[in-house]
C-alpha cells in the first residue's frame, strides 16, 4: 500500500487539505498524513470552513511537525510551499504543487485552492491505481 505525505509550512492550510482530500479519494487504498516544518496552532478556520462545505471535518486536527521518521513512513512526498525546509530522503519520490498559501485568504479564495488540491489529489490518485502491481512509487536514485 502506498503512503503518501503531504507537506507544508504550517500544516494548518495546504496539507491539511491535501490529506483529508486524497483520504476520501482513495478510499482505503493508500495511506496517508500530512505534517508542516513549522506548525501553526490549528488549522486555518477558513480552511476548515471550505472543507466543511464538501462534508469534510478538518476543524479537529493539530498540525504536526514532520520529523525524519515520517518522512521515512512514506513512500511518495508531496510538498507545497516549504522549500528548503523540506528534507530530502534518496529513494522517495517527490513532488512539489505550487499552491497558494491559505492564510489570512478569503473563503472564495480558498474555496479555489481546495478545488484545485481536489483536481491534483484525484489525478494521483488516477496515477497509483494504474501502476502495475508490485510495482513501487519510489523513485530510482
Amino acid at each position: 500500500m502506498s503512503k503518501v505525505l503531504f507537506i507544508c509550512k504550517q500544516n494548518a492550510g495546504r496539507s491539511q487539505m491535501s490529506d483529508a482530500l486524497f483520504q476520501r479519494a482513495a478510499n482505503g487504498r493508500y495511506e496517508s498524513r500530512s505534517a508542516g516544518t513549522r506548525p501553526a496552532e490549528h488549522v486555518h478556520p477558513v480552511v476548515a470552513d471550505a472543507m466543511r462545505e464538501i462534508g469534510i471535518d478538518i476543524s479537529g486536527k493539530r498540525p504536526q511537525k514532520l520529523t525524519d521518521d515520517l518522512a521515512r513512513w512514506a513512500d511518495l512526498v508531496v510538498t507545497m510551499g516549504c522549500g528548503d525546509e523540506c528534507p530530502y530522503i534518496p529513494g522517495k519520490r517527490y513532488l512539489d504543487w505550487d499552491l497558494t498559501d491559505p492564510a489570512d485568504r478569503s473563503l472564495e479564495e480558498v474555496r479555489l485552492i481546495r478545488d484545485d488540491i481536489g483536481h491534483r489529489v484525484r489525478d494521483l490518485v488516477q496515477e497509483l491505481d494504474a501502476r502495475p502491481a508490485g510495482r513501487p512509487v519510489r523513485s530510482a536514485d
